[in-house]
């Protein structure tokens, strides 16, 4: 009998792929959020298949960008400025980058807070290749996703005493200051 302790449930997996997928378009919360507070109370296998079940949707909301301003390319950049934090500045500031670094563009820039559905959506208007694009958004959604992640559980192994409540309070208020240091940078 196979241990269930590794097995993601269903509506778990449904939940980071959907997330993954929304962040990816028009959503604001990276999926971060959901894997970090999976990685406070659930075993590391689950955290693991959640990071891959997130990035599957990313995979597949980068590609609708992509195609989306590969086809139409100012009107998914504008809907791209609708989202909060995203403006015409942060846009051209990823095409540049993408023009001037290429493919290391896509892998550094999303590790570094701007987020992935710009560079999709550049990637598609550019003319990238599909390929290459997707090649290169693995390794940099997935790294992203299991180092917030694996950070969240490195911190829970170094303060055992520290009660799930606690682990809770901190996980809401990390994120709820980065979010508002967030929204107060870019916005």
């Amino acid at each position: 009998m196979a241990d269930s302790s590794h097995r993601l449930p269903v509506r778990m997996a449904a939940v980071a792929w959907l997330w993954g997928l929304a962040e990816a378009t028009l959503f604001f919360i990276v999926p971060d959020v959901l894997l970090s507070v999976l990685a406070l109370r659930r075993p590391w296998a689950q955290v693991w298949r959640a990071c891959l079940w997130a990035l599957a949707g990313a995979l597949l909301g980068g590609v609708l960008m992509y195609v989306w301003a590969a086809r139409a390319e100012s009107s998914a950049l504008a809907m791209l400025q609708q989202i909060p934090a995203i403006s015409a500045a942060m846009c051209d500031a990823v095409a540049r980058q993408l023009h001037e670094q290429g493919a290391l563009a896509l892998f550094i820039g999303p590790l570094t807070g701007t987020p992935y559905k710009i560079y999709a959506a550049q990637s598609g208007a550019q003319g990238a290749s599909l390929l290459v694009f997707l090649a290169i958004s693995v390794p940099a959604r997935l790294l992203r996703f299991l180092i917030v992640a694996g950070l969240v559980r490195l911190l829970c192994e170094r303060l055992p005493g520290l009660s799930l409540r606690w682990r809770v309070a901190v996980w809401a208020l990390a994120w709820g200051g980065f979010y508002a240091w967030y929204f107060w940078e870019f916005s």
